[in-house]
């Protein structure tokens, strides 16, 4: 499941400290590729730069679905969620594209965070099980 969205990682070209990264940071370095590719994707539209916003949202999109990937659905509930909010951004950003509209990004950019936020609240947490588990 993992290797699976450190493979999606890698696709996109920021390969800093994947290598080395445990599960739990690993999603962190997705998410946040994620959120510099939207803000330049804000930018591109501002500038009105067709090519490159397409290239970074698209960028975006493959980070979101390697996320998405790598959910872990025996989880319960809060697996689905996200694997429904993931779809959701997905979905937003390709309108976002073809509509050349910032505020999409925006909202999705807010989303974003939301979940980045709570996942590094949970680091410690998740460690210790991850070391209580064996991984």
């Amino acid at each position: 499941m993992y290797a699976r969205a450190a493979k999606q990682y890698q696709t996109v070209g920021n390969q800093t400290g994947v290598m080395d990264a445990d599960p739990h940071r690993l999603i962190q370095l997705l998410i946040d590729g994620a959120l510099d590719r939207m803000a330049a994707a804000r930018g591109h539209i501002e500038r009105n730069e067709i090519e490159q916003r397409n290239k970074m949202l698209n960028s975006a999109i493959k980070i979101i679905s390697g996320l998405q990937e790598s959910l872990n659905m025996d989880a319960g509930e809060v697996a689905a969620n996200l694997e429904r909010l993931y779809d959701y951004m997905t979905r937003r950003l390709f309108e976002a594209n073809v509509k050349n509209d910032a505020e999409i990004v925006d909202e999705v950019i807010r989303l974003l965070t939301e979940i980045k936020d709570a996942w590094d609240g949970i680091r410690d947490e998740a460690l210790q099980e991850m070391a209580r588990s064996g991984q």
